[in-house]
Parts: structure tokens; C-alpha cells; sequence
């Protein structure tokens, strides 16, 4: 017999089925799926050896647990797919309104249900979807939102008087016994409404406007928060950290390997966009690298952190901008290009946090300097060093390309400009796919394109070249005239623009 066809408590009771706590199914689920090698985390990347197995620990220990991390470390992800660990359907008193175990009723309508009508009460299966609760933490979240409150309009219907425990209208605490229940940023929440957990936690009692209702409520906890030293707007009351059992950390991918992998998998990409534009290793690397050095810069809060959400953003943006060039070319593929990274510093302006000497260069200056040392750091994994080019005289891999721009010659990439043009204004600098084909031998014609980019924005990095923003693109020149050039403007107080000049 099928459990799910099961409508009555008799016939529940003639199965022989059993009821379990939450964190012992959760825990039986688990030891399920350790030993079949199945993974319920699945799409959870980078914590393969660190978070998943604290986690796993944790419930095999039957805890409740706050995952402490910074944002955008997938905390909320991680809460939400726990509902894998659970049974698919468990039974419950039809009518009840706290999902109560038919063999152990929690409220009071369940237990006179059980009472009238004995093997005939009605049971109702609850799928593991419905048994996942979450609130996020806001200064004005009251005890009556998590616990519950006396329901003038409920006494006046039943015509009940107030000390009659039928009258209470129950928050959502109540309303997730045998769920998992979620508290999302916990330091945000008052102290005073923190300190109403404790006993809930703990003991199981819960009071509301003077009633002393001892409700053993079968929840499992997760917590999440802002490790309490990063974050200004509140912190976690001692004694309620003491009753959580475990504390486990999260962290930004450790690799840029990792990290790329989670920014294509969360990426929202339209099929045409997939279809269209053609990937990149290089800008794929490039934009989890400008993730990176934002988390190292001096312009940026490191108590705030820097967000996955960067990254899959700018991701967007950058596939976005190739495709809008595509678009006004009346084009049917577009190939992404050095100078569509600047098309993510929306993406990275709204995602940091500045400190005193970022606000004083701006956001969308720091993110400038955050793409230049992106460029910078992985050119080398390109190309040899121009610094040390530069001084091995007889040798300089890119004295042909220097020289050229010394001559007074002058290119603009425009972020419009077609493929075909595109192509052309590259081929027509001397030495530059002579150095991509020297160390970048097996880059085919497309990529080739994209590694001579790529060479002439390294070189800027390395201050062999000037490079300036433009509203519509870049403009590449000799850096010895630009350094004149700006120079004059100076002297003529005319300093309009030099703020594109990031150098």
C-alpha cells in the first residue's frame, strides 16, 4: 500500500509507519546518501572539502547551524537545498494548522481532532517542498512575526475570552514545526527579539502575552549572518550563539577555476545570447580575476566583501555588449573582445563597498584600476614579462609594436566598431601577430585577434604604451607623448578628461 493513499490515522497506525524528528530525518537521509555517494549539495561549488563536510557533520550531530560568511558565499543556496535531506512526504492531522505529527499533536486543535474522532482522523501528506520556512532579518521584525500574538479578531468569531489558549494567532515559528526554518542575515535582527529564541532553542517554551505554553516544537535551524566583526548593523547576541551548535564558515572560491565555473553556472543567458556570442577562456578568466583583486584592493571595504554576485553580473554585461555590437552591425555572431570587459563596471560600481581613499577616486575609477590589474596579473600567464623585455635590448619581444606607437601613431578600439574593421585596425601594427604567433602558437585566426588585443592592453598595463578611455572604446598611443601631452593640459589648467586616463 502506497503511504501517500493513507487518509486516515487508523490506517496509518495499520502501516506501521514511524515518526521521526526532524534532524533524525534529516540525519537518516544523510547517512542515505553518504553511503550510495550521492550528493544532495549538488551545484554548490568550492566547498567540496571545507563546507559540505561541517555540514554534514552537523546534522549527523542533530544541530542547529548558522553558516557565517561573508556575501555572496551561497549561504541561502546551501539552506534551501537541506529540503533534499528530508522525507518526500510525511503525514499530518487534516485541518491541523502547525503541521502536526498525527502521532504526536502539538496544538490544540489537533489534539481535540484526535480526540472527537480517534482512527477516523482525517491525515494529509506534506511534501518536503512545503516544509522549508525562511525570513529575513529586519530591524522591525517583531515577536508576533516569529512567535505569534493573542488574535483579537479570532476571540471575538470563536467567541473565546483571552485567556483561552485557542486565540492565539502563531507566528512562523510555530507554523514550521517538523521544517526546516531559515533566519537569514540573524545580526540584523533585534536583540531583544533574539533574546525570545533562546528558550525556543533550548527549552522548547515559548510565551506569548502572558500565556506559558510549553509547545515541543520540531525544528531545525539555520542561521545565516556576516561574521560579527564585518558588519555595522548589528551582531548576534551571546547566550543565542551559545545554543546554536554549530558555527560554520564560508568563503569565496579559492581558485579562479572554481570561481569561473559558478559564474557560467548562474549565469542567466538567453538561448540567442548562448547561440551568438562566442566564449572565452581569457574574458572568462579576466572577470573572476577582477573579483579577485577587488578583494585585495586598498580602495575596498574587505569587511564588506566582494560578491559572487559580481562576477555573474559582469559576466551578463559583458556577453551583453558584445551582443549589442553585434546587433548595430547586423551581424550573426558576435566574438568577444579585451575592450567588452569595460562594459561590466556597472556590474562592479553597485557591488562595492569603498573605503575613504576609494570614495575620494570614485567607484567608476576604482573599477577602472581593478580591470588594468586584472589585465595586468594574467598577462603574465600569456606572455613574457615587457619589463623584462624591456631591458634584454637585444631581444624585446615588443620593440617593434613600441616603436610603431612612437612615431606618433595612434589607435582607437571603438566598442561598435565591426569584426571586419576590428581585425583590421590590428593587423595594421607591426610585430603585433608576430608576438602572438611566437607564444601563443596554437591560438587559431579568431583567437589570435583577440590575443593581439589583448598584447596592446598588457603592454598599457606594464606602462609601455598609454591607454585612454574614450566614451565609446579605447585609444592606445605612445606613452612618452601622452605623458607631454598631459602635461600641457596641465600647465593650461585645462585637466578636462584626465580623469579617463587611469595609467
Amino acid at each position: 500500500m502506497k503511504l501517500t493513499s493513507i487518509s486516515t490515522l487508523g490506517e496509518l497506525k495499520r502501516s506501521g509507519y514511524k515518526s521521526l524528528s526532524i534532524k533524525d530525518e534529516l540525519r537518516k537521509n544523510l547517512i542515505h546518501t553518504l553511503k550510495n555517494s550521492h550528493n544532495p549539495f549538488e551545484g554548490i561549488l568550492g566547498y567540496e572539502d571545507t563546507v559540505i563536510p561541517d555540514i554534514q557533520t552537523a546534522i549527523l550531530s542533530r544541530h542547529n547551524i548558522i553558516l557565517l560568511g561573508l556575501r555572496g558565499q551561497a549561504k541561502t543556496k546551501i539552506a534551501r537545498m537541506l529540503i533534499n535531506l528530508l522525507d518526500e512526504f510525511v503525514p499530518a492531522v487534516a485541518g491541523s494548522e502547525l503541521n502536526d505529527d498525527p502521532f504526536l499533536p502539538l496544538s490544540r486543535v489537533a489534539k481535540d481532532l484526535i480526540a472527537e474522532q480517534g482512527d477516523d482522523t482525517g491525515i494529509v501528506w506534506i511534501h518536503r517542498s512545503e516544509r522549508y520556512a525562511e525570513k529575513l532579518a529586519t530591524p522591525d521584525v517583531s515577536v508576533a512575526d516569529l512567535i505569534g500574538d493573542v488574535d483579537p479578531i479570532k476571540a471575538a468569531t470563536l467567541k473565546l475570552p483571552y485567556s483561552d489558549e485557542r486565540v492565539i494567532h502563531f507566528g512562523l515559528i510555530p507554523r514550521s514545526h517538523r521544517s526546516i526554518f531559515v533566519i537569514n542575515e540573524l545580526p540584523d535582527l533585534q536583540a531583544r527579539i533574539q533574546v525570545a529564541l533562546f528558550n525556543i532553542l533550548q527549552e522548547n517554551d515559548i510565551q506569548i502575552r502572558g500565556f506559558k505554553i510549553r509547545l515541543l516544537l520540531d525544528i531545525q535551524f539555520i542561521f545565516t549572518a556576516n561574521p560579527e566583526d564585518y558588519t555595522n548593523r548589528g551582531s548576534i547576541v551571546t547566550p543565542l550563539k551559545d545554543r546554536i551548535g554549530s558555527q560554520i564558515l564560508t568563503h569565496y572560491p579559492k581558485t579562479v577555476e572554481i570561481s569561473r565555473e559558478i559564474t557560467l553556472q548562474e549565469s542567466d543567458l538567453t538561448k540567442e545570447q548562448c547561440n551568438s556570442i562566442k566564449r572565452s577562456e581569457l574574458l572568462e578568466n579576466l572577470i573572476e580575476q577582477v573579483a579577485i583583486e577587488a578583494r585585495q584592493s586598498e580602495y575596498i571595504d574587505a569587511k564588506s566583501g566582494v560578491s559572487a554576485r559580481l562576477t555573474i553580473s559582469a559576466y551578463e554585461n559583458l556577453i551583453s555588449t558584445a551582443e549589442r555590437r553585434m546587433i548595430l552591425n547586423n551581424e550573426k555572431e558576435a566574438h568577444l573582445r579585451i575592450a567588452d570587459i569595460y562594459g561590466i563596471i556597472p556590474s562592479i560600481t553597485g557591488k562595492i563597498e569603498l573605503v575613504y581613499e576609494g570614495e575620494q577616486e570614485g567607484p567608476s575609477k576604482v573599477a577602472f584600476i581593478l580591470i588594468g590589474k586584472a589585465i595586468k596579473s594574467l598577462f603574465l600567464n600569456y606572455f613574457p614579462s615587457p619589463e623584462r623585455s624591456k631591458k634584454n635590448h637585444e631581444n624585446n619581444h615588443y620593440q617593434a609594436i613600441i616603436n610603431w606607437f612612437s612615431k606618433g601613431n595612434v589607435i582607437d578600439i571603438l566598442s561598435s566598431v565591426s569584426e571586419k574593421e576590428f581585425e583590421e585596425t590590428l593587423r595594421s601594427i607591426p610585430g603585433l601577430k608576430e608576438v602572438v604567433k611566437k607564444f601563443q602558437p596554437k591560438a587559431d585566426e579568431r583567437n589570435q585577434l583577440l590575443m593581439m588585443e589583448f598584447v596592446l592592453h598588457g603592454l598599457a598595463e606594464y606602462s609601455m604604451l598609454s591607454k585612454f578611455k574614450l566614451e565609446n572604446g579605447v585609444q592606445f598611443k605612445d606613452m612618452l607623448s601622452s605623458m607631454f601631452t598631459l602635461n600641457n593640459e596641465e600647465d593650461d589648467q585645462n585637466v578636462t578628461g584626465t580623469d579617463d586616463f587611469y595609467r
